[in-house]
């Protein structure tokens, strides 16, 4: 896929733990798995929001496209 999520880049530069950013944006650590995997499909902007409010960042800080 040529979306590539960097969340658990974007985690390791603001020392935040998969239970810690899923308790702060409401999300259950299997989702929040899913979308630190980079095997989501999909992603709401409002989840994208919270992710970012929550890690102090912008989404293309997250989100990457790579042309194949």
């Amino acid at each position: 896929m040529p979306i590539i999520a960097n969340l658990d880049v974007m985690m390791a530069k603001r020392k935040m733990s998969l239970n810690e950013l899923a308790e702060k944006v409401d999300l259950t650590l299997a989702n929040l798995s899913i979308l630190k995997t980079g095997k989501a499909k999909a992603i709401r902007f409002s989840t994208l929001e919270a992710i970012c409010k929550a890690l102090d960042c912008q989404p293309g800080d997250i989100l990457e496209y790579s042309n194949p």
